[in-house]
Order: structure tokens, then C-alpha cells, then sequence
């Protein structure tokens, strides 16, 4: 007993043996290779107090403890709510237990065949204990979660707008444990009253305007559009070509927002950011009751308020789109020489253009751009992305 405490409080102290522990686990169990640093501190704690654990237990022939299990059952529902599979969790306790088993052995001295024999019985039983309890456990929330889809659908876009999750992959799982697929491409849009009486959107009434975009609430097959509510704003993913209907939708209930679709799954947390920010920093007169502000729109306001999400080339190519193309050089020329002079006549006038000529060259503008260069706010954005253009 005595030499198993020299080696428990050698193997303890030393930090080395933590480290070994979460690297051989994210080499060898995929599900933890794309975890984020937030999820790795989460793991690196569980890997020392299990390290701990399983060290007590081996340097005093001792069992897990009631405590011990509520510990492990309570990992295990943490791990059924953020969609880390069962399999993968159970197979880094295993890794985990290897690495454990190769440390001791490589003691000085090494353990004698009495505490070889005690240590291999003391992995076999508590994994065995361990994985029984947790997959009871993780089976009981995951069919708490399936219950109440509504609810477990909520949570599944609350933790994507956080950005809590390890991969996309585990979200994919967990939305298919839900019977459902998450959309891509998506749009994700972030929805708030016009008013300023302080009143924030219900739940109710994001998943009235979920409805009128086209989605179900959950209830259907296919690509799943999701619903939330944070703070006083609807949060609502939907596929990409639900945006659509939006500024409709959004007016018939005196709401504004900002539809954001030109990020990957698995940035949705960076697009929520990015829509929300937007509607903080707006002015009055950049919303239009015709259109919700774009991904271009929220790109602009974070670069005006020094905090740039992408590259003002990107800015510009969001904004300016089809009008880069070397075939619209024309369509170019006369929006910046309009930015410049400030009228059609003047722009004209410049161009050697007949005013109506100018006046359809600005039409089609605002068709291939989806932006009014008339509109004050818009005139803005397109400025700003020209003057990145050149």
C-alpha cells in the first residue's frame, strides 16, 4: 500500500500527467479533437478529479462512491444535453484509464505484480460501474430532451447562437436524435420591435413569425427551422430560402431585423453576433420596412464601429456583388460617378449620358445589389464598399 501512495502522490503533483491524459483523448477519440478552449478547461478538470478518483481507489483497494457515481451520471447528462455521443465519452474514459495504467508502469521503481494485479482490477471494475451508470444516465436525459422537442429544439439553437458545442457534427447528431436536420444554407435571423416602449418579442410571437415564414415549429420533416427567444429579441434559423419572406413577415408584426446568411454552421454563434450587433448600432434611417439589414448591413455598422467581423474586401464584395464582374464596368462607373456628384443629372451630365439612360443604369443597380442608391443608408453602404473597391 505503501509504494501504490508513493506513486498516487507522484502521478498527482505532477501536471504532466493531466496533459497526457486530454492529448491522448483528443488524438484518439474524434468527437474531443475540434473542442473548443472553453470545453477543454471542462475536460482537462474532469481528467484530474477522475484522475484522482481512480488513483484513491487503487492506493486503498477501495470502490466508487455514491458520491463518485451522482458525479459520473451528472457528466454523462452534460454530455447528453450538448450531443457528445455516448460512445465517445465512454471510449476517453477508456483512453484515459491507458494512459493512467502506462504512467504507473513507467514508475521508479515499478509497481510489483500484487499492485499490477490490484490496478488492472481496479480499472476493469470502475469502468465497467462507470459506463453502466453513465449510459443509464445518458439515455434517461437524451429521452428527457426527445420528449420535449419544442424545448429540446429551443436549447439546440440557444447552445448554436452561444456557441456551445464541440463540433457540428455533435449537432447534427443531436438534431438527428430530434428527428430533425438543421438547414444549410441557412439564414439566421435576429428579430426585434420597431417600437421603443421597451416591450421584447414572446416566445408566442417568434414562433408566429416561424410560421408565417414558412416553418413549423419543429413539427415537421425536412430541414428543421428553428426558434428562440433572447432577451427581447426572436432568434430564428431557418433555411436560406425562407429569408426571403422576411420583410414581410416582420412588418405585418411591426418588427425589424437582420437576416445574416453568408456564415457557415459552424459559425452560426458568429453570425448572431454579427445580427445582434447590428440592430444595437443601426440608425433609425438604416432600417427599411421593404427589407431587413443583411449580412452587407452588419458588416458595414462593425467596421464603422471598429469591430470588423471580415476584411473590408469582403465588405465590398458583399455589398457590390454582380457589380464587380468585368462585364459591368458600365453599371460601376456610373453608381460611383452618382456617389460623387450627388443627382442623376449631374451624373449624367459627366457620363455623356441621357438622364433616363443614367436612371436605368441606377435601376439595375439596385436590382443586382438589392440596394437603393437613392436611400440614404444604402447610398451609405454602397459608398463604403466602392471606396474599398478602389
Amino acid at each position: 500500500m505503501k509504494e501504490r501512495e508513493r506513486i498516487r502522490q507522484r502521478l498527482i503533483a505532477d501536471p504532466r500527467v493531466v496533459a497526457a491524459i486530454v492529448t491522448a483523448v483528443r488524438e484518439q477519440v474524434p468527437a474531443y479533437a475540434a473542442l473548443d478552449d472553453g470545453r477543454l478547461h471542462e475536460v482537462r478538470a474532469i481528467a484530474a478529479w477522475a484522475l484522482d478518483r481512480l488513483l484513491h481507489l487503487w492506493a486503498t483497494d477501495g470502490a466508487l462512491t455514491p458520491a463518485d457515481l451522482r458525479r459520473f451520471r451528472g457528466i454523462a447528462a452534460a454530455r447528453a444535453a450538448d450531443g457528445r455521443p455516448v460512445q465517445a465519452v465512454l471510449r476517453a474514459y477508456r483512453v484515459a484509464a491507458t494512459v493512467l495504467t502506462d504512467e504507473i508502469a513507467a514508475a521508479t521503481p515499478p509497481p510489483g505484480a500484487p499492485d499490477a494485479f490490484a490496478l488492472a482490477r481496479m480499472a476493469l471494475t470502475t469502468l465497467d460501474t462507470l459506463s453502466e451508470e453513465m449510459a443509464t444516465a445518458y439515455t434517461a436525459t437524451s429521452e428527457d430532451l426527445t420528449a420535449d422537442r419544442d424545448r429540446a429544439l429551443r436549447l439546440l439553437l440557444d447552445d448554436l447562437i452561444a456557441g456551445r458545442h464541440a463540433s457540428i457534427g455533435a449537432l447534427t447528431d443531436r438534431a438527428a436524435r430530434l428527428g430533425r436536420q438543421l438547414p444549410d444554407p441557412y439564414c439566421l435571423l435576429v428579430a426585434e420591435p420597431t417600437g421603443a416602449d421597451g416591450a421584447g418579442v414572446t416566445q408566442e410571437t417568434a414562433t408566429g413569425l416561424l410560421s408565417s415564414l414558412g416553418g413549423d415549429g419543429g413539427h415537421g420533416g425536412g430541414l428543421t427551422p428553428l426558434v428562440t427567444v433572447r432577451g427581447s429579441r426572436a432568434v430564428l434559423l431557418l433555411p436560406a430560402a425562407a429569408g426571403a419572406a422576411a420583410p414581410r413577415a416582420l412588418g405585418e408584426r411591426g418588427l425589424r431585423g437582420c437576416a445574416i446568411s453568408g456564415e457557415s454552421l459552424d459559425r452560426i454563434a458568429v453570425a448572431y453576433r454579427l445580427a445582434a450587433d447590428a440592430l444595437d448600432t443601426a440608425p433609425a434611417h438604416a432600417h427599411h420596412p421593404e427589407r431587413v439589414l443583411t449580412d452587407g448591413d452588419a458588416q458595414v455598422l462593425a467596421l464603422l464601429g471598429g469591430r470588423p467581423a471580415t476584411t473590408p474586401e469582403q465588405i465590398s464584395r458583399l455589398i457590390l456583388g454582380p457589380l464587380l464582374q468585368p462585364g459591368r464596368r458600365h453599371l460601376m462607373d456610373a453608381l460611383t460617378t452618382y456617389l460623387d456628384t450627388g443627382s442623376a443629372n449631374a451624373a449624367a451630365r459627366r457620363l455623356g449620358l441621357h438622364p433616363q439612360s443614367l436612371r436605368y443604369r441606377l435601376r439595375r443597380i439596385g436590382d443586382l445589389t438589392t440596394r437603393e442608391p437613392r436611400d440614404p443608408w444604402q447610398r451609405l453602404t454602397l459608398d463604403i464598399a466602392r471606396t474599398i473597391a478602389h
